[in-house]
C-alpha cells in the first residue's frame, strides 16, 4: 500500500465514529495505527497491559503502532521522548497526543481528528473515543 492511501477498514471505522477520513497527507503508518486503536473499542483498561485484549494508555499506542509496523517504547513519557514533536496546527489523525502536567507526560492517546482521541483512559474504563478535555497536550509523530 502507498503512503497516503487509507484502507477501507479505516474509512469504515472513521465513518462509524462520525469522523472525516485522514487527509492525503496522513501516512499509511498513521492510518493503520488509528484503525488498530479504533478496532479495540470496548477493550478493558488494565494497568500494564499491552493487548491484544486489554490495555493501559501506552499499551494501546504501543500495540496499535506495532500492528502498523513501527516500534515504540513502553511508557507514555518514553514514547513522547522518541517522537518528532509537532505543533497542534500540524497534527493529523494517527499522531500521538501526550497529556502532561507541564513537566512530565502522564497519558498518551492516538489522535482521531475533530479534536478527538482513541485511548485507554483509566481503571474501570474501556478503550474509547473521546474529545480532548484539556489544553495541556503535546503532539508527536513517528
Amino acid at each position: 500500500m502507498r503512503a497516503g492511501v487509507v484502507t477501507v477498514v479505516t474509512l469504515s471505522v472513521l465513518a462509524t465514529a462520525g469522523l472525516a477520513p485522514p487527509t492525503a497527507e496522513a501516512t499509511t503508518l498513521q492510518a493503520k495505527a488509528l484503525t488498530v486503536a479504533a478496532s479495540k473499542q470496548g477493550a478493558p483498561y488494565r494497568y500494564g497491559a499491552a493487548g491484544p485484549d486489554s490495555f493501559d494508555c501506552s499499551g494501546l499506542t504501543l500495540f496499535a503502532y506495532h500492528q502498523a509496523g513501527a516500534q515504540l517504547p513502553r511508557t507514555a513519557q518514553a514514547q513522547y521522548d522518541n517522537t518528532t514533536h509537532i505543533p497542534s496546527s500540524d497534527r493529523l489523525p494517527g499522531d500521538l497526543v501526550f497529556f502532561h502536567d507541564g513537566r512530565r507526560v502522564y497519558h498518551v492517546a492516538i489522535y482521531a481528528g475533530n479534536n478527538q482521541v482513541w485511548h485507554a483512559p483509566h481503571p474501570g474504563a474501556d478503550v474509547r473515543l473521546e474529545h480532548i478535555w484539556t489544553d495541556a497536550v503535546w503532539y508527536g509523530r513517528l
